[in-house]
């Protein structure tokens, strides 16, 4: 064989080695339909490489809002979904589009509003301040986008009496939490925010927390495999190593040590 030849057949060689190691690597990806606040809040930045070193396997995360994220699952396209509306989740399962749910974390949402609290909201009581914003017609930011955080929102209107009389201030944007609370910040509105994007929050302006510590403020999240039943080509093998390390003694080490200026952002609970 002459040289031409010899190095024609090899780089032959490296292409078709390079074509089965991409081929591998894209095999061993996953594609993860979560929501916002674990986007945005800088979470998965942290944790998803550490669960790659720890299996070789990669994490695509689309982030949108919880109701959305349910419905790309359903629709077969997604591995795993990682959300935070617990009454949605539990129906996905009995509907038989998981097999399993996995509590993983929790944090609490908070209402924020401008620092003058001019609706006279402040306190830990977050069905009474809704009374009292929509009192007074005062400006609020709803994400309006069927995410967890807009579910539990309208569960405390409800709560509240006032799922149909929120205010005239009341505006839906039909977007993210990031957005929703630059709006508010613009227009110095009340919006309820879960605490690990606000935490991860720089725009704030005028907004402060004016609402924090009530119970119903509760936010958890759980984790489900994709039932493979429904949709055969999902990568359940490599969404259920996902699953098993997030809720792993190493996956909530990894949780609980993400923090923004010190402060914990989400706290594991996968085994409770």
């Amino acid at each position: 064989m002459n040289k031409a030849n010899f190095f024609r057949a090899a780089g032959k060689g490296l292409l078709a080695a390079a074509c089965l190691l991409a081929g591998s690597a894209w095999s061993q990806a996953i594609t993860m339909a979560s929501t916002t606040s674990t986007e945005q809040s800088g979470l998965f930045g942290a944790l998803l490489p550490q669960f790659q070193r720890a299996t070789g396997i990669a994490v695509k995360v689309v982030a949108v809002g919880t109701g959305q994220a349910i419905d790309m699952a359903r629709r077969g396209d997604a591995d795993v979904l990682f959300v935070h509306d617990q009454a949605a989740e539990e129906k996905f399962v009995a509907q038989g589009w998981a097999v399993k749910r996995y509590p993983v974390m929790y944090n609490d949402f908070v209402l924020v509003g401008p620092k003058g609290d001019p609706a006279g909201v402040r306190g830990k009581d977050i069905v009474a301040a809704l009374g009292k914003i929509a009192a007074a017609n005062a400006p609020f930011v709803s994400r309006g986008d069927k995410s967890g955080t807009h579910a539990a929102e309208l569960r405390y209107w409800a709560q509240a009496g006032l799922a149909n009389a929120k205010g005239s201030g009341y505006k839906e944007c039909g977007c993210g939490m990031g957005p929703a609370l630059n709006i508010a910040s613009s227009t110095n509105a009340y919006a309820l925010a879960d605490r690990g994007t606000w935490l991860s929050f720089r725009n704030r302006g005028e907004l402060a927390i004016v609402v924090e510590g009530d119970t119903r403020l509760f936010n958890q999240y759980g984790v489900m495999v994709v039932n493979p039943a429904k949709h055969p080509h999902v990568k359940a093998r490599e969404a259920q190593a996902f699953v098993d390390w997030i809720v792993s003694p190493a996956g909530q080490a990894a949780i609980a040590s993400y923090k923004i200026g010190g402060e914990q952002l989400f706290f594991p609970n996968a085994g409770q």
